[in-house]
This record gives C-alpha cells, structure tokens and sequence, in this order.
C-alpha cells in the first residue's frame, strides 16, 4: 500500500492509497467512497483484489477521512465538487499513468451517483455499483421513509445550521460532512428527482455512460430499495446495461451485509462475486 496525494484542478489534497500487486494482471479498480465513509473501510477488500492481481485506488473526498480540514465549519465541499473535482482528480491520474490497463470503478452509494459529474467516466470499461439508488424519500420503505424524513427534514438541517456542519455521527451515519454535502444529502433524500437534480446543477455527462454496469443489492440494507435502484438506472443512467445481483442473507457468515458491511472482512467471502465479474 502506497500513499498519495493528489491535488485536485481548483489545489485542494486528495488523499489516496495505492495497492499494488506483486504481479499484475494488468487491471486496475478504482473505489469511490460512500458518503461519510472513510477510505479505510476499504482497505481489506482492496488488499484483497491486490493479491489477484488488481491494482486499486482508494481515497478520501475533500471533508471526508485524511482528507478533512482542521475546521469542518463552513468548509466548502458538496457532493458535486465531489463528483467534479475530487473523484475527476483520481480518474486523470489513472488517465496518465495506466493508459493500457483495463479500469474498472466501483461507485458504492454516493459514489455511484457522482460518475455522472466527470466526463473521465467514460474511461472505464465497466461499472460496479454496490448499495446505491435514487433514494428519493418515496422510493423507501414506511419505516425508514418516516426516519428520512425526521432526520433529513428536520434534524439534519437544524444541526447543520447550528454547526456550520452536519455531525453525521450523532445519527450513526458516518462521518461528520461539510455543511454543503449534507444539504446535497438532503436533496437526494426529499427531492423527487434526487440524484438529477444535482446533476441539474452541474455539467451532466450521465447519459453519455454505456458500458455494462454489474449492480449489487443487499437483502438486509434497509436504506435501499428496488424501486430506487430501477430509478437510477432508468432516469439517470438509462444507458448503462446492468446485469442484477441479489446478496441474501444467508450468503454473508455472519448473516449481516447492509449497506456498509459487505467490505468488512468477515464478509470476505462474499468479495468473489465481484472478482468474478471482473476476470
């Protein structure tokens, strides 16, 4: 594992880590974090692709992990400064230094959502996304959809007010956020368009993406949904061709996936579903 830096068009440090293979296979993965998810969260799995033969990218977006200020108030960073600056940084390093190596990116969540953002995406030969969807508030089950709209309506706002920032952590989800990520957060949850409509705010370049994306969805993630998944795929990326994948329960040994839990290393297992698709 190698560390870098990175320094994004507008000179902000991305930090990254580089797992390269003692022979490689001459493919290369690179991993786009979920939202308030710390790049370590993916090192195992990494590892683990490194030792067949995978060369993978890891990073943290500006706000997030080691790539967070001194002082989160008023930080400046959104999700889609995210998608158009931090993860276009990594896609043109991988431009100038693995110009014949087949690339692959995997979007878990939010990072799913900001391919559209760079016009890079185009580079890869195929996606994979893990635990992603337009997860529109409407697209959700009655129980999590009257938690996003407690938390998203009216918690998330009025601390991200009174903070300058939103500390996701008190609410068990991740990683505190600079203030403007948690609104684009917001948007996504109570906004019917959801993840077009951050698009709309920006140089939209999703409907330009038309390689094979392979989709994965945990049985037991309760933020995610069918119907959210068919919504992303149907509205925002309409012509990426998907192929399915189902995780039950029963697969994982410890009977736990979610929306996180399938890069933990107790569910190492599970990693080949991926890797199968991908040699």
């Amino acid at each position: 594992m190698e560390k870098l830096v990175l320094t994004t068009e507008d000179s902000f440090s991305i930090v990254t880590h580089l797992f390269l293979p003692e022979k490689s296979n001459q493919r290369l993965l690179l991993i786009n974090s979920a939202t308030g998810v710390k790049q370590q969260i993916y090192f195992s799995f990494a590892k683990y692709f490194s030792e067949k033969g995978f060369t993978v990218i890891t990073y943290d977006y500006r706000g997030i992990g080691l790539s967070k200020p001194r002082k989160m108030k008023n930080f400046e960073a959104s999700m889609r400064i995210w998608g158009s600056k931090d993860y276009k940084a990594l896609t043109e390093y991988i431009r100038l230094n693995f110009k014949d190596f087949k690339k692959y990116c995997l979007g878990h969540s939010v990072g799913a959502l900001i391919l559209g953002m760079n016009k890079n995406s185009d580079m890869f030969d195929e996606f994979v996304f893990v635990g992603t969807q337009n997860a529109f508030v409407g697209n959700l089950k009655f129980r999590t959809k009257i938690e996003a709209y407690l938390g998203f309506g009216i918690m998330q706002p009025l601390t991200t007010t009174l903070l300058g920032y939103f500390p996701a952590q008190w609410f068990g989800l991740g990683e505190s956020l600079p203030k403007n990520c948690a609104y684009d957060w917001r948007t996504l949850i109570l906004n019917r368009k959801s993840t077009n409509s951050l698009l709309d705010k920006i140089e939209d370049y999703s409907k330009n993406l038309t390689q094979k994306v392979f989709v994965i969805r945990a049985e037991d993630d309760v933020w995610l949904t069918e119907k959210g998944v068919k919504s992303l795929l149907n509205e925002t990326y309409p012509n990426l061709r998907p192929v399915h994948r189902l995780i039950k329960i029963s697969e994982s040994e410890k009977g736990e996936i979610g929306h996180v839990n399938f890069f933990r290393s107790y569910n190492k297992k599970l990693w080949n579903i991926i890797l199968n698709e991908l040699i």
